[in-house]
């Protein structure tokens, strides 16, 4: 009789998110790259199917004010994505979760009648970041530092180490900040129906945005988590000035 495929627990489903993430695409303590950072977004692929899908709808709607066109043909766009991965057999998982979500912004905003509503996914899910991020702080398991214990192994061992937890406090802070400054930006524009004004602040405060907010924590974390030098490995002490003892016979050379 087999033995059913034993379920990933939380923690582990949670690694593996991780490991996927723009963060597992650096070891910590290992120098970024700027081929490691284009990476982390997907690679060239990812960064067209993050932008062109609002970069569509901005200059629909900025040009006809139609609402109908402006949000379907980027559901047009997320889709000829999925086919693409499928033909070429890529990971079609990230397009069809942008297609999900491109498909709901548009079936909201097509029902409400509102090109506002377009984007209220979007700060939803920026909301729903934020909540997390400073649920963490409060519990003292800065989601920055759960998220680079469960990619290097340390576990909570940024809560026993000053430097690392100093570290994984202030990025977990500045990914606060990135959250809270699009909801500054994106609220008001949302509540004052400009709809154009609002995709372009997304489009700004997107990709670019969050790609340098990577970068930053990134470096933040190797300064904390790169390994000592060899050299700097303790020599043997000696408890007195070195007497000279019997000379010990040479040692044949191992090569020749």
């Amino acid at each position: 009789m087999s033995e059913e495929p034993k379920q990933p627990t939380f923690s582990e489903a949670f690694a593996e998110a991780a490991r996927r993430s723009g963060f597992g695409q650096v070891t910590p303590g290992e120098d970024p790259t700027g081929q490691s950072l284009l990476r982390a977004i997907g690679g060239v692929r990812g960064l067209i199917e993050s932008i062109l899908p609002g970069l569509a709808f901005l200059v629909l709607f900025t040009v006809t004010k139609n609402l109908v066109l402006s949000v379907t043909a980027p559901v047009a766009v997320s889709v000829v994505f999925v086919l693409v991965r499928i033909v070429t057999r890529s990971a079609v998982m990230p397009a069809i979760a942008g297609l999900l979500g491109v498909g709901v912004s548009a079936g909201l905003a097509l029902f409400t009648g509102r090109a506002e509503d377009n984007f209220v996914v979007g700060i939803v899910i920026n909301i729903v970041c934020l909540v997390v991020l400073l649920v963490s702080l409060v519990a003292r398991r800065p989601l920055i530092g759960v998220i680079v214990g469960l990619l290097t192994g340390d576990g909570s061992g940024y809560r026993t180490d000053k430097a690392k937890a100093r570290v994984v406090l202030v990025a977990t802070w500045c990914w606060v900040g990135l959250f809270t400054a699009r909801l500054v930006f994106e609220v008001p524009l949302y509540l004052s129906g400009q709809a154009e004004i609002l995709a372009s602040v997304k489009l700004i405060m997107g990709v670019p945005l969050y790609a340098g907010m990577l970068w930053v924590t990134w470096l933040l974390v190797r300064a904390a988590y790169r390994t000592a030098p060899e050299s700097a490995a303790p020599e043997p002490a000696t408890t007195g000035p070195a007497t000279p003892g019997p000379a010990e016979p040479e040692q044949p050379s191992e090569t020749p």
